[in-house]
């Protein structure tokens, strides 16, 4: 594993919000072990991208997934980049399961795909190809940038309908910032074109790069792998032995200015090996056609180095594990202590299996239990329910009486009130009628008194003993009345 922490102190956060907000997500452009790469297009803009969703570990004791320090990594060096060979960053946001990365969209496909459907290749085209990849390795490594993982796959075209195809180098999840003075090793990578400083476990740099440039262009050229076996074990052996040759089946036409670029880029000791500089300033990259083999004018030949390329490349296609792209050595074993732990687990679930039967026949004895309670407490809800419907059709029943007794007394109500009006006119009547005969006794009393002045003692007298007769009159008259009427 690293030696060397490679996580930036500055690192700018991701962005906490839904990524399906701001793009449209769509078709799948590719996948690895821990990332799958999709399709997008921004809403407020219309332009398209490729975003990248990163599985993140969601614990230190697990492997499955990218940890967040790689994943920190990839994104700051990916933010130090800016080359027109080398794919660029364009937004970073972050859910509970994946941080998504929003690439430059490269929908060229892979440059070997590109090369093997062309009807024939020259040197001359190669080199124009590896120079393209030479140069975004150059900035890289003058920003001391390892890609650490450079194969056909991440070398792709950025448009594939013109005549000379724009070169991207993408996929950075391996990729570290080589630190003077820090020591840094780990297995990692593909093994048909990893150095054998990273099969030997020795210290990294920038020229495990250069190592697999020159398996590359040998593939490019000849559409053979240099170090590739029947087996991992026996690739990784070729590797560390550097054991390749140029079969002449497959380099007959091929300049010895460009068997000399492989062969110093193919070097176990590093010291010697080509840098990026030196190999840019190669013979085979800087001229300009006059490195043609003599041979080079026949068309056959040319046509049997593309199609052995497009044999290796439906080869790979073929035979290469659906999620690869973080595929490392010690995956054998991971895989082993899964195995492990799911069989340490499958013997506790054995052992837990009685303690469940048990725990399941005390919850149907449970179960047994509350259903008899709950079906003697809805009979007697019933009853109950029965018995109120009784005592409502009662209290039913005597609202009814009631209601007509409330009519009857209202109607006796109305027939009193009725006799009470008759009896206030007859009152009011024999009223007006008595002071009317009470006003002509006064008027004939106040004659006789002006006949007999002599008699007026005896006068006032008789008058006075006739008011109050006449009043007494009216009052008992008038009693009698009400009383009788109250009888009818």
């Amino acid at each position: 594993m690293s030696q060397a922490s490679m996580r930036s102190p500055n690192m700018e956060p991701f962005k906490q919000q839904k990524v399906e907000d701001f793009y449209d997500i769509g078709e799948e452009l590719g996948s690895g072990q821990f990332a799958i790469v999709k399709k997008c297009r921004e809403k407020s803009t219309g332009l398209e991208y490729a975003a990248k969703f990163i599985k993140k570990r969601q614990s230190r004791a697990s492997r499955r997934g990218v940890s967040r320090e790689e994943i920190e990594r990839e994104v700051s060096i990916l933010r130090q980049v800016l080359h027109r060979n080398v794919i660029t960053l364009h937004d970073v946001y972050e859910n509970r399961t994946d941080v998504v990365l929003i690439l430059e969209l490269v929908s060229g496909g892979e440059l070997f795909d590109f090369l093997a459907q062309k009807e024939s290749l020259s040197e001359e085209e190669a080199t124009s190809f590896i120079k393209q990849i030479l140069d975004g390795v150059n900035y890289l490594h003058t920003k001391k940038i390892a890609h650490f993982d450079l194969k056909p796959e991440n070398i792709m075209l950025l448009d594939k309908n013109i005549p000379i195809p724009h070169i991207k180098l993408i996929d950075f999840g391996l990729a570290h910032e080589i630190e003077d003075g820090v020591e840094f090793k780990n297995i990692f990578g593909t093994p048909e074109f990893v150095a054998p400083e990273i099969v030997n476990y020795e210290p990294l740099g920038l020229e495990a790069d250069m190592w697999s440039i020159g398996v590359i262009t040998y593939i490019l050229l000849s559409g053979a792998s240099p170090f590739l076996g029947d087996t991992k074990q026996e690739t990784l052996a070729n590797i560390t032995a550097v054991s390749y040759n140029f079969d002449e089946e497959f380099f007959s036409q091929t300049s010895e200015l460009a068997k000399d670029f492989i062969r110093k880029l193919l070097v176990k000791e590093t010291r010697k090996r080509l840098t990026i500089q030196e190999a840019l300033r190669h013979p085979w990259i800087t001229s300009k056609g006059e490195v043609k083999a003599p041979e080079q004018h026949k068309t056959e030949p040319t046509q049997l180095k593309t199609k052995r390329l497009r044999e290796y490349t439906l080869k790979c296609h073929s035979s290469m594990p659906p999620n690869n792209t973080y595929v490392n050595f010690e995956r054998f074993a991971c895989v082993v202590e899964d195995v492990a732990r799911v069989d340490l687990g499958c013997r506790a679930l054995v052992e837990a299996h009685d303690t469940v039967q048990d725990d399941v026949e005390a919850l149907v004895s449970i179960f047994n239990e509350k259903e008899a309670w709950y079906r003697e407490e809805s009979e007697s809800a019933r009853h109950n329910l029965s018995q109120l419907r009784y005592e409502f059709r009662k209290v039913e029943s005597l609202k009814k009486l009631l209601r007509e007794d409330i009519q009857a007394t209202g109607s006796n109500l109305g027939s009193v009130a009725r006799k009470l009006d008759q009896v206030k006119a007859q009152f009011e009547a024999l009223r007006q009628e008595l002071s009317t005969d009470l006003q002509w006794i006064q008027e004939l009393v106040g004659s006789f008194q002006l006949e007999s002045g002599s008699s007026k003692g005896l006068g006032s007298a008789l008058c006075q003993d006739t008011s109050e007769s006449l009043s007494e009159l009216l009052s008992r008259s008038c009693t009698e009345e009400i009383l009788a009427g109250w009888k009818l």
